[in-house]
């Protein structure tokens, strides 16, 4: 309008012609012309009555011819129906124009059209100006109301069930399923369970910046929890967390929060549950209802947008549903094991010290160094006790711990009889026959140096003066004293040594 204020002034005024108004104003000569022809057609004259608002202008030049010829007589098209076919992949207001103008020749133009449409899109809720195309989304949060749940008829006791929702964006299919938690595992099954309910998986994940989905959040870079990436990757599907603090992001999940909130919640709110499968039972029973429910504006349900706009669209599932899987950091430690939920797990000696990534599943426990799996094992119970394949054991530590008593007291009379009989006492002395291995062990490895022969008279010295120990043995070889004879006792009547050194007995008395 201030243009149009400032053509009356250069015409009317300055008496200008159009084409140096125009230029003026920065309106084509054509324009000018249009607009001085609805001027002087209505009824103002110049100068303009003081005190006429801009919107009083606006209607006077511009209100009739609104409605000049007959506009409102033309057909209208099915709005709704446009809705839904905008939510459908290269499907544009141009393509759809066609189509009705082919159908209805004396219809709108497109500009009007086009404004008719954006109208009647303004008035539909404020979550639905998003639009969404079909299969490209799925929604996920947690309500923020939870279901109180009797687990126990005698004492009363009481948890809370927490509500799971998933809703897809286009069609706005809607999934509920309670969990007893919020943590990883009963998200990661919830996604599954969510999956396998549409039938397929949307292009995109939306979930908020919860700990469970993201690691970090950031405006810019969010971190997605490892676990949650794999799901994703699983189901051939990519996460896409929303902004940090703005839940217009996925305002079509909190929609369909506070909708499935008033519509399980306000229903079921006088029933009392003694289980969860009770009370997953009555869940699914309310969302059918929900979803097969005709929404006015768009004259169908939220099943039947699914079918024709959403289903097309969602790709296949695995054939293998998503197992969960735990990820965590971990060192390896100098016994080269790897500590996962209380039990402890080898990787190959070489790697000991080494920091390392940890796979947990139900079943199994994957160990990768820089993204190479190193160790696999069966997941053990949280005992405290260690799982060891032999092949990651140093030779030495794999010979040692082959070792049983049977075993090395063979080895030892492979020897000599004084071998095995030494090695015998040696264990047998011990608290436990394990704390004896290595002195016995010692002594057999005395052959390599000595040869059987000698180690075998040594064994026979060390029992004749009662040493049992491996250093008793070795000292016994290295000073050659297996070769002599051992001193025999004196008897009675025999006299000790005559030597000026020796005091003797009568030096005391």
């Amino acid at each position: 309008m201030r243009k149009v204020r400032e053509i009356l002034r250069l015409t009317y005024d300055a008496r200008l012609p159009s084409r140096e108004v125009g230029r003026q104003v920065g309106v084509g000569s054509t324009g000018v012309r249009v607009m001085l022809q609805r001027f002087r057609a209505s009824k103002l004259e110049w100068p303009l009555p003081e005190g006429l608002t801009d919107t009083a202008l606006e209607a006077e030049l511009y209100g009739v011819a609104a409605t000049r010829g007959g506009q409102r007589d033309r057909p209208e098209p099915d709005w709704a129906a446009v809705n839904r076919e905008m939510k459908r992949k290269h499907v544009t207001l141009q393509v759809l124009w066609d189509e009705y103008i082919e159908l209805e020749p004396g219809g709108y133009r497109y500009s009007r059209f086009c404004e008719l449409y954006r109208a009647w899109e303004g008035r539909l809720p404020v979550t639905m100006r998003q639009t969404h195309l079909g299969g490209d989304r799925l929604f996920v949060d947690y309500a923020g109301d939870t279901v109180p749940v009797v687990v126990d008829r005698l004492t009363g006791e009481i948890r809370e069930a927490h509500l799971f929702v998933a809703v897809m964006g286009a069609s706005s299919l809607s999934f509920a399923w309670p969990t007893w938690t919020e943590t990883l595992p009963d998200w990661a099954d919830a996604h599954v369970r969510a999956f396998n309910f549409f039938g397929g998986a949307a292009r995109l994940l939306v979930p908020d910046n919860a700990k469970v989905a993201v690691i970090k959040a950031c405006l810019y870079d969010p971190q997605v929890n490892r676990t949650y990436s794999e799901l994703a990757a699983h189901y051939s599907t990519s996460v896409l967390a929303a902004r940090p603090y703005r839940p217009r992001d996925k305002a079509k999940v909190e929609n369909c929060v506070g909708t499935v909130e008033r519509w399980l919640f306000g229903r079921l709110r006088n029933r009392i549950w003694y289980s969860m499968d009770e009370l997953r039972v009555a869940v699914a029973e309310m969302m059918a209802a929900l979803n097969d429910k005709i929404m006015r504006r768009f004259g169908r349900s939220r099943r039947q947008l699914f079918e024709e706009i959403d289903r097309p669209l969602l790709k296949a599932l695995p054939a293998e549903p998503y197992v969960l899987a735990e990820w965590r950091r971990c060192k390896v430690g100098i016994d080269y094991h790897v500590e996962a939920a209380k039990h402890f797990y080898s990787v190959p000696h070489r790697h000991a010290r080494a920091q390392v990534e940890v796979r947990l599943t139900a079943r199994t426990i994957e160990i990768f160094l820089k993204g190479e799996r190193i160790a696999s094992h069966m997941r053990g119970s949280g005992n405290g006790h260690h799982t060891t394949i032999n092949d990651h054991m140093p030779s030495s530590h794999r010979r040692y711990g082959d070792w049983t008593v049977e075993r090395l007291l063979d080895e030892a009379g492979r020897l000599g009889p004084s071998v095995r009989m030494l090695c015998e006492m040696i264990l047998h002395d011990r608290p436990h026959p394990e704390h004896g291995f290595r002195s016995c062990l010692g002594i057999m490895r005395l052959a390599r140096p000595y040869g059987a022969a000698r180690v075998d008279a040594a064994s026979l010295r060390a029992l004749e003066i009662g040493a049992r120990n491996y250093g008793a043995v070795k000292s016994i070889l290295e000073k050659k004293l297996d070769g002599e004879p051992l001193r025999r006792p004196r008897t009675a009547g025999e006299v000790g040594i005559d030597h000026p050194n020796i005091r003797g007995p009568k030096y005391y008395h």
